[in-house]
């Protein structure tokens, strides 16, 4: 088939690589988010989907919003059997979905129906999944609400980051994807629709969702932790000021510890929270790089009593 791939983040890079390295269909055109500033400087960047596509000496269309008429009209002319979709970012008009002949198909970071949005893999561990995965879909109107094409599971790891999970759902999810393509093409592989049952919502994660609640289990101040890393980041408030809490580990047999109450040993540095302790191992203070939180105590010379989160 003639493919035109719509992505934009690094993680949807591997399943453009997936696509490039089949041999079997022609990537002929990409779609991705325009230009961003990034870095101190704020100075324009093209996204990494855009930066892989250029290497490979491909098209990139970069349209503000996939509606407008140019970016369409192009999209005829190139005319697409099928558009693949991973992280794009954008909403996708009918008139843009009706323009391949077998539509958009998405590879999206869960098992549907179980969290459809923006942030499936962080609601997947902040809700203590075990099993997670991904799934491909032909693009609705709805919010991932598609029929479904295939899926790939994956076993949340109990250290898992978002990131981690991420990044091999990424590369598990390209070969599902470009397998998915293959079906397609040749007939084999039909869309089912979603079960009415099991449907869940994984909306983005704001600041807001990253602020570490002490007086929650320890459970979940970890599964927090390790959602919103390494973005948005969780954090909690000493002090005044910020700190971003990038590992913690839960320690069930320190039971007799306040919700946020700190207890710093010589190498380790304990927080209190509603169940047993978590023990703090890498924080940022604002306006620092990220340390050992054992260092990061030392250098605040921490008082007894003194807590986290106010």
């Amino acid at each position: 088939m003639k493919l035109v791939f719509a992505g934009t983040p690094e993680v949807a890079v591997p399943a453009l690589d997936a696509l490039l390295a089949s041999g079997r269909h022609e990537v002929a055109a990409v779609v991705t988010r325009p230009d961003a500033p990034a870095g101190r400087g704020r100075r324009l960047v093209a996204s990494p989907v855009a930066e892989r596509a250029e290497e490979a000496g491909i098209e990139v269309l970069k349209p503000l919003k996939p509606r407008d008429p140019e970016f369409q009209e192009r999209l005829r002319e190139i005319a697409p059997d099928c558009c693949p979709v991973v992280a794009y970012g954008a909403l996708l008009p009918k008139s843009a979905l009706d323009i391949p002949a077998h539509g958009w198909v998405n590879l999206h970071f869960s098992l549907l129906p179980a969290w459809r949005g923006a942030a499936p893999v962080q609601h997947s561990i902040m809700a203590g999944d075990e099993i997670t995965g991904a799934s491909t879909f032909l693009i609705e109107e709805g919010l991932d609400s598609g029929p479904v094409y295939g899926t790939v599971t994956e076993r949340i790891r109990p250290t898992d980051t978002s990131g981690d999970l991420l990044t091999r759902l990424a590369f598990a999810g390209a070969g599902l994807l470009a397998a998915t393509m293959d079906g397609i093409e040749d007939g084999t592989l039909k869309a089912v629709p979603q079960p009415a049952d099991g449907i869940t919502v994984a909306p983005k994660i704001t600041v807001e969702d990253a602020q570490v609640d002490w007086a929650a289990p320890a459970l979940r101040v970890d599964r927090v932790v390790r959602g919103c890393t390494p973005a948005p980041g969780a954090w909690t408030t000493f002090r005044g000021e910020r700190l971003k809490l990038i590992q913690v580990t839960p320690v069930p047999e320190r039971t007799e510890q306040a919700p946020g109450r700190l207890a710093v040993g010589k190498n380790s540095v304990h927080v209190g929270t509603g169940s047993y302790a978590v023990e703090l191992l890498w924080v940022q203070a604002q306006g620092k790089k990220p340390m050992r939180a054992a260092d990061w105590a030392r250098g605040m010379r921490i008082a007894e009593g003194e807590t986290l989160g106010g």
